[in-house]
Formats: structure tokens, sequence, C-alpha cells
């Protein structure tokens, strides 16, 4: 059980299907291009304000993440986000990174580390990261989106069988425009958040309300919709402020505005659904996992990792009984 497999992505998918091969004795190494962990689920920091600024909780309705919630419960890095016992929102503590932190302890993610090119050699795979040079591994998996991952192989010369390779080309997502907005008070927006009916913004969030960020002061997270996000995905930040802060003025209450920042997802979720929960080519060694597979949001991807660990892990196990 020497032989290494790589993940590309730190996000829910590629920590829970490294987390399930390390356990089993595998050797993994998780590469991620980013300082953080997490993916979408990601905390930024204005000043004294914090945000989570992706996924903004999540629910769990599978019986096979049932055991993971309780460990993440007993540990008190996730809550009900109203407090209710009736809620099914989970919300992680002190903010929606703590679920990562957890899941990467023991893993070795190299962070900054990002994959430009995987070509296909011999014994395995050649990855080129962007500073770190070359690297050999055995076994490759890709949770970065579906786009990305098909750029990577081509990269590297890899050309996928059809229909494969076409049917992960038409693999598509919505992109999410998110502003970040630091009020001098806190805001008239309802602790538990809200999603308005009409207009540009699919949801709206006080993180002080949350819990996450300091009470003296409002920390809005306002997400647009997938129609505005893709209308001005190009726009400047100072123009879409000025169409989504309009939007949001009623949940300021008699608040006003410090300060507004933009994050762009590009890939923020998919337009549909894959219908498998992974891609695993054992006679290639490659594995593909996300949201695309597994469903929607945080559930979907950590469902699609440890469909994709069962996947690599019954080819490991076929190797241990032969040898």
């Amino acid at each position: 059980m020497d032989k290494t497999i790589a993940i590309i992505g730190a996000g829910m998918a590629g920590l829970m299907t490294g987390r399930v091969l390390r356990e089993r004795g595998a050797n993994v190494i998780i590469l991620e291009k980013s300082r953080g962990l997490g993916g979408r689920l990601a905390t930024k920091r204005v000043g004294p304000a914090v945000f989570d600024l992706g996924a903004q909780f999540f629910t769990i309705s599978d019986p096979g993440l049932e055991a993971w919630l309780a460990d993440w419960r007993n540990a008190g890095i996730v809550s009900r986000w109203s407090g209710a016992e009736n809620d099914t929102r989970w919300i992680g503590r002190p903010t929606m990174t703590a679920v990562a932190k957890r899941l990467a302890e023991g893993l070795e993610v190299k962070r900054e580390h990002k994959v430009t090119a995987a070509a296909r050699v011999a014994d395995g795979w050649e990855l080129t990261l962007e500073t770190h040079g070359l690297m050999r591994v055995d076994r490759l998996v890709s949770t970065a989106p579906v786009p990305q991952t098909l750029m990577l192989l081509k990269a590297g010369g890899v050309v996928l069988k059809e229909p494969l390779g076409a049917e992960l080309a038409r693999v598509s997502y919505h992109p999410c425009l998110v502003l970040l907005v630091v009020l001098d008070r806190a805001s008239a927006t309802p602790m538990e958040g809200v999603s308005p009916k009409a207009g540009p913004l699919r949801w709206i969030a006080d993180n002080a309300k949350k819990g996450i960020s300091p009470e003296d002061a409002g920390a809005m997270t306002l997400l647009a919709t997938p129609a505005f996000s893709a209308e001005n995905y190009g726009r400047t930040e100072d123009e879409i402020a000025a169409r989504l802060l309009p939007a949001a003025r009623e949940f300021f209450g008699e608040a006003a505005v410090i300060s507004a920042a933009l994050h762009r997802w590009r890939y923020s979720e998919a337009t549909s659904r894959w219908a498998e929960k992974c891609v695993w080519l054992p006679e290639m060694a490659l594995g593909l996992a996300g949201d695309a597979f597994g469903g929607p949001g945080v559930e979907g991807a950590a469902l699609s990792g440890l469909a994709l660990a069962a996947r690599i892990g019954d080819t490991l196990a076929h190797e241990e009984s032969a040898d």
C-alpha cells in the first residue's frame, strides 16, 4: 500500500476522499491551489468583520453522513443555525471552514500547489505544478470543477475515451457573485438569513447575527442570483456593488455601509447532475468527484467523495488480494 494517490482540491469532496483512503492506509497527498482549505466552505476577514462567503450552511439527509455529522457535533465544530432543535441547517463553528479543518487533520495537504497539467505516464501520472516543478504519482483524483479538470488533462495531452469525454465536456456551472458588506451597526436582517423572492439577490445573511463576526457591526453576505451573476460577471466591483446594494437596503435597517468587497465564484454550482456520484477509471488510475456528481451543495460533494473513496478502495483491495 505504498502507491501515492494525489487529490487535486482540498474542498469537501477532496477532503472526504482523502480522509477515507488515508484511514484505510493509502498514501494520500492533497494539492490545493489556494492558501486555505474547504473550497466553498470559505471564510474571509475584512478588517474586524468575518464573513462566510461560500456555502452559508449545509443539510444532512443521507444516512451515510450521519456518523460524520455526529463527529462534527461532538467536536463542537458545527451547530444548528437558529439553535432550534427542528432546524435542519448546520453551520461551522467558529466558521464554515471548521469542518474542512477537521477533515484535514492528519492528512498531507500541500497548499499553494496549483496543478497546471496532468500527463499520463507509464507508471501513473506526472503533474506539473505552477511553482513546484513536477510530481510523479500512481493515481490521480481531481475534485476541481469539471471544466478545470478537463483543461488539466488537455494540457497534459490526455484524451478521454468517448462518449465519456464529450459527456464531461457538457458539464457546466452557474457563477455566483458575492458582495461582502461591512455596516457601522447591526443590520435589520433576520438572524436566520433571508432569501428574497425577487430581484438580483438569492440570499442575504448577517454574519454578526450568525455568530461568526463581532456583534458591534453588521457583516453582510449578499449572494447574487445565477442569472444576475452570469450577466454581470465581467463588470467591475464598483458596478456590481451599485446594482446589489440597493436590493439589500431594506435589510440594512438604520445601518450605513462602511465598505463592500466582491468575491467571484466562477464555478458555483453545477447546472445539472451527473448520473453517478463519481467517475473512476481504474485502467487510467483516474477519478473525478465533486458536487457535479454527488448532487448540489456540501452534502452532495461529501457523498461524491465517499463514493469515489469506496471505488478506489475496491481497487486497492483487489490489488492486495492479488499480492
